[in-house]
């Protein structure tokens, strides 16, 4: 299982990745207040599929009723309430990656032992496992660098990533 914060879902949802992400294999669950946050008072398009990708079950709704343990994780690492809950619920079912762009939940993954994965790494997987073309790959990062707050650093890591990859042919 794979638990999703909003900024993560939200950045792979613009850029138009989130569709080709989800994998029927794959069970992709977010928290309520994710969804609260993503979708709530929006009517954007990233918003507008994310409820249809949950319409479709293609994204899970879990609930986390620990909330002393939602509590402790948000004052532990100063984080929001659906950062906590994401984390809450991927430590409950044992999730095998939380998707998160947020400095502070990366933090919170690494102390809990939490495998965490960012849109910037979901990208390169992707191209990796031939999901996206390096052309693709590589105009779908210039998206992320557009929405996404990373460090110019960040992204041209990422680049230099998809760059040095062989690819057939070469």
């Amino acid at each position: 299982m794979i638990v999703f914060d909003a900024s993560t879902l939200i950045l792979l949802a613009r850029t138009e990745l989130l569709e080709k992400f989800l994998d029927p294999a794959l069970k992709v669950c977010i928290p309520k207040e994710v969804e609260r946050e993503c979708c709530e008072q929006k009517k954007s398009e990233d918003a507008l599929l994310i409820q249809r990708l949950i319409k479709d079950n293609k994204i899970a709704l879990g609930r986390v009723r620990q909330k002393r343990l939602c509590e402790k994780v948000r004052t532990d690492f100063n984080l929001g309430t659906g950062e906590s809950e994401a984390l809450a619920l991927a430590l409950i079912q044992k999730a095998s990656l939380v998707g998160t762009d947020d400095k502070r939940a990366i933090n919170a993954c690494k102390v809990l032992k939490i495998p965490f994965a960012t849109a910037l790494g979901i990208l390169i997987r992707m191209v990796e496992k031939g999901l996206l073309e390096k052309e693709e790959g590589e105009l779908k990062l210039a998206a992320l660098a557009k929405y996404g707050r990373y460090k110019r650093g960040m992204v041209e890591d990422a680049k230099s990533r998809l760059e040095a990859k062989r690819w057939p042919g070469q």
